[in-house]
């Protein structure tokens, strides 16, 4: 099986999403300041995407776990 690059971007956008916000969370809490974790998230975002997408595009060519539809899986 096989995935196309925008699935890969879709499912990057969607978790930084969240990673981020999580990360906006913790560090509020540790610095107190919605501001500075406002800018950390801001700077985390963008890193860990870019980051993620190419994670996600090797692990596409990796076969490990994978198994190869048979036709009875085609089959209703």
């Amino acid at each position: 099986m096989h995935e196309k690059p925008y699935r890969s971007i879709v499912k990057t956008v969607s978790w930084r999403t969240l990673g981020t916000l999580d990360t906006i969370i913790i560090s509020y809490f540790i610095t107190g300041n919605l501001v500075m974790a406002a800018s950390i998230g801001s700077i985390e975002v963008v890193t860990k995407m870019i980051l993620y997408y190419f994670h996600e595009r090797a692990w596409n060519k990796i076969p490990l776990g994978r198994v190869k539809p048979t036709q009875n899986d085609y089959q209703i």
